[in-house]
């Protein structure tokens, strides 16, 4: 089958890749699992027989029903496929309360997806195949050249692991950039509460439009407040108004962001 460009598709069939895959989900014999993009159903053969169940997400119909086809001549009744866009269907619908989530991402739509992976409740453990380049943002330190908004959006709610790269020769047809394989374990106490997570993505993102500034300015900016109310605020939290935004670790900016809420 001729994989669609404009959905993004890139298979991966290497059988030694896809079993690092699933083992970094650490399937256990009772959990639920839900593939994002299943594609041809390589990976969700490797991790149906080690789960419980499996509801694989697919949104081009024409791997749906080769799915369908395929999982009715196996006769696994352990899969449940859903022919749909992984962006809007309701994982948490589907799945039982406490769920894992894998998946190879299709690079046009990765960081809405993180987003809604990261969206409360989350899942007890997630694995995605990204972008070489998204993973190093996702586990970037501050101050480093790859720390942003998504690196703390993610550290925020998740302990982040780099595994390991996937060259392009592994898939079918070969993106044009490596890939790399990451895992987002949940913390058990998160830096946000559920009703923080939109406001702390805004929030985060607008001082990172002007990562280059002084941390006094861009607090201005986020919060429309003057000078000396955000050098004071600054100040009562131990924060150098002089800093850069990429230099302060999440719980900096989680600080930030209540006491901008107070103003």
């Amino acid at each position: 089958m001729i994989p669609d460009k404009r959905l993004g598709q890139h298979f991966l069939t290497d059988r030694n890749i896809l079993q690092r895959i699933v083992d970094a989900l650490e399937p256990a014999s009772d959990d639920v699992v839900v593939e994002i993009g299943a594609g041809k159903g390589s990976l969700t053969e490797v991790l149906a027989p080690r789960v419980r169940h499996v509801i694989a997400i697919e949104r081009d119909r024409r791997l749906v029903s080769a799915l369908r086809m395929r999982n009715a001549e196996c006769g696994i009744g352990r899969l449940s496929i859903v022919q749909g866009d992984a962006l809007r269907v309701d994982w948490h619908v589907l799945a039982v309360p406490h769920f894992k989530v894998v998946g190879n991402i299709p690079y046009n739509i990765t960081t809405p997806l993180i987003d809604k992976a990261l969206t409360p409740p989350l899942p007890a453990r997630i694995v995605f195949l990204v972008q070489a380049e998204v993973a190093d943002r996702m586990a970037a330190p501050p101050g480093s050249k790859a720390y942003g908004a998504l690196s703390i959006g993610v550290q925020a709610m998740c302990r982040v692991e780099r595994l390991f790269t996937v060259r392009a020769g592994a898939f079918t047809p070969p993106p044009k950039v490596e890939s790399a394989l990451v895992r987002l374990t949940p913390l058990a106490q998160p830096l946000l509460a559920p009703d923080e997570v939109a406001s702390f993505r805004a929030f985060v993102t607008a001082c990172f439009t002007r990562r280059r500034k002084q941390l006094r300015n861009v607090a201005m900016a986020a919060t429309g407040r003057p000078a000396a109310v955000v050098v004071a605020g600054l100040a009562a939290l131990g924060l150098d108004p002089t800093l850069r935004p990429e230099t302060l670790a999440p719980e900096d900016f989680v600080r930030l962001l209540r006491w901008s809420a107070r103003l």
